[in-house]
């Protein structure tokens, strides 16, 4: 099988596409013939060595896919799997998605039920990011919220779940274009981090929204100007660190104004939190991916041009996301219910 390896973190000219045998799945394992990865601002953070997790290498990266499962490790996960399509994510210390096959647990399959192959490609991430990152702030019970990296992949989706929960959104953009863009999507309000006038902005619109909860991808500077300008009690919850800095700290948030900045990963979620929130994640994503939370894909390259589909993506994060494809079949129906 063709397979992309990661030899040292130094980005993508430690990747080389090499070919070795198609593993064998024992156990409580299953194996999954890929039809599409997509590459994701967290794989590129893989990539360097920037993220949460690094593994032995040298390894095959990439964080979720979707495919056909072809064999098992046990005649009972024989009977239960082989045949299905699913979405699904590399698991341990082993290899990821950007491979022609996967080495995976039933832990790291979601079959798709009436979702496609393509949908499934990016049901993972994202979707189950949104939902997660949402589910938990109408639980906290804030009446509104601040998204930055607005005008990425998972911040169109955003708008569009938190939209059918009526939690007013306040997204961030960078750029005036981006602005036009969210609010011909739908958005209400917007605003441009480039603005003289950005966080006397913020600072009125949080407190007339009752914003009290941010969730932030960008980080650095980023967190600490949200800090600066939301209402005392809130929260800036940091799930991506696009910015690569470091930001400024006072003091008084947190000491005189009750204010709290902590993490979200996913990773951590999936352990802590699998009963509460990841198994209803996983009942209710098949029904709302592609409607609710709906990708758009910009461009699909066979993994041989990894090369040419990294730098477009990297060039163009904000216009959908890039697949790698493997010469599957064609995106076949998706399983329907037994």
């Amino acid at each position: 099988m063709r397979v992309l390896s990661l030899n040292a973190y130094e980005g993508v000219s430690a990747l080389e596409l090499i070919t070795k045998p198609v593993p064998k799945p024992s156990g409580n394992q299953l194996l999954v013939k890929m039809y599409a990865a997509p590459i994701n601002p967290s794989d590129l953070l893989f990539l360097e060595g920037n993220y949460g997790q690094r593994k032995p290498l040298p390894v095959a990266p990439g964080f979720e896919g979707s495919g056909t499962v072809v064999a098992a490790g046990s005649p009972l996960l024989e009977r239960l799997y082989v045949g299905r399509k699913v979405a699904c994510g590399g698991t341990g210390a082993g290899d990821g998605t950007w491979a022609e096959y996967l080495l995976t647990s039933p832990f790291g399959c979601v079959p798709l039920r009436n979702v496609g192959l393509e949908d499934g490609a990016t049901m993972l991430v994202n979707p189950l990011t949104v939902y997660l990152m949402l589910r938990q702030a109408k639980r906290e019970g804030h009446k509104a919220v601040i998204h930055t990296a607005a005008a990425s992949s998972l911040g169109k989706m955003l708008i569009q779940r938190a939209s059918t929960l009526n939690l007013p959104v306040i997204n961030i953009v960078r750029r005036d274009a981006q602005v036009t863009m969210l609010r011909d999507l739908g958005a209400q309000h917007v605003l441009n981090s480039s603005d003289d006038d950005f966080a006397a902005q913020l600072r009125e619109l949080s407190h007339q929204l009752g914003a009290t909860l941010a969730l932030d991808a960008v980080a650095g500077e980023m967190s600490s100007t949200l800090l600066e300008s939301m209402p005392n009690g809130s929260t800036v919850r940091v799930y991506g660190a696009l910015s690569l800095a470091e930001g400024s700290i006072n003091p008084r948030w947190f000491v005189f104004e009750n204010k709290r900045l902590e993490g979200f990963w996913l990773a951590d979620v999936a352990r802590e939190r699998f009963w509460q929130d990841m198994l209803p994640a996983f009942v209710n994503l098949p029904n709302l991916v592609g409607k609710q939370l709906q990708t758009t894909v910009q461009a699909r390259f066979d993994i041989a041009e990894y090369e040419q589909a990294l730098h477009h993506y990297q060039a163009q994060m904000s216009d959908g996301k890039v697949l790698l494809t493997f010469d599957q079949e064609a995106d076949d129906p998706p399983n329907k219910p037994s």
